[in-house]
């Protein structure tokens, strides 16, 4: 296929290359001079989806997504899949789908989870909102660039699953910090901790596969002095998303709301920022009740 990719960035980059790779002509454009072995450069955004069978978006934010939307939609070609892997506010997701629909496309909101990692190794998931004739033209491509694609329902539920998802893993790494802190406290060894709780009813993937105490469990960030797999700046933007959709939809989510709220005090007021999410452990470590 002949693809527009816009959003060469640490994830955007990696799967465009995957694609190239794949065998498929990749046209790509970012707001930053970058060059990319097998991909084609563009100076400008519409010049990257002219003549595109598919255009992928990798964008920061809702606000920047409906700016990108609105100036290529019209450049691109009636057909074409607009497959935006962005995470953002699933309002702007049915927006832009919405213009996207008006202009003859088949719009796909396609948000990821596997970080850097799985965008370089071809091993992304992806949760797919839109209609199935642009999930089966973009199947091609989803199995290029990661080992799993679901498809979610109408436009926008890709972003509703993303943050759902995204949702529950703040609340349980909060969770399983919150218990290896108190375990310490309480005199348990951390590896007996993980022994009797990854195989009983606390067993979680948090625990289970991303343990956050070093040299317990698999091998996750906790072992490389917390830099970030998942930066916690990420959990606190998704967590705001899923609070702005909480809002919207008129949904009670007192756990997500404060997990936000601890994101927001480890990121903006403590030392959290560029650290991995699961270091909240030691925040939680060197606290009492009167701390």
């Amino acid at each position: 296929m002949k693809i527009g990719f816009i959003g060469l960035g640490n994830m955007g980059a990696p799967m465009a290359q995957n694609l190239a790779r794949g065998g498929h002509s990749v046209t790509g454009y970012d707001t930053a001079t970058i060059s990319l072995q097998g991909v084609g450069s563009a100076s400008s955004a519409t010049e990257a989806v002219d003549g595109a069978e598919v255009v992928v978006t990798m964008l920061p934010n809702g606000d920047i997504l409906r700016r990108v939307a609105a100036e290529i939609i019209p450049a691109m070609q009636k057909g074409a899949v607009f497959l935006d892997c962005s995470t953002v506010d699933v309002d702007s997701a049915r927006a832009v789908a919405e213009m996207a629909r008006d202009a003859g496309l088949l719009p796909l909101d396609a948000p990821v989870s596997g970080g850097v990692g799985g965008a370089q190794g071809g091993t992304l998931t992806f949760m797919v909102g839109g209609d199935e004739d642009g999930f089966e033209k973009a199947k091609p491509l989803f199995d290029i660039m990661g080992q799993k694609a679901v498809h979610c329902g109408a436009s926008g539920n890709g972003q509703a699953a993303k943050i759902c998802n995204n949702m529950i893993l703040g609340i349980t790494m909060i969770a399983t910090c919150e218990a290896f802190a108190l375990a310490d406290k309480l005199g348990l060894d951390r590896q007996a901790m993980f022994d009797v709780v990854s195989t009983s009813s606390g067993s979680s993937w948090s625990m289970n596969t991303y343990c956050p105490a070093p040299g317990v469990g698999p091998k996750s960030p906790a072992d490389n002095d917390y830099k970030p797999g998942f930066a916690a700046d990420l959990m606190l933007k998704d967590l705001r998303l899923s609070q702005a959709a909480a809002e919207t939809a008129d949904a009670d989510t007192p756990l997500g709301a404060a997990a936000m709220a601890l994101y927001a005090a480890f990121v903006e007021e403590e030392d959290g920022a560029g650290r991995d999410f699961s270091a909240m452990l030691p925040r939680f470590s060197g606290r009492g009740r009167g701390s």
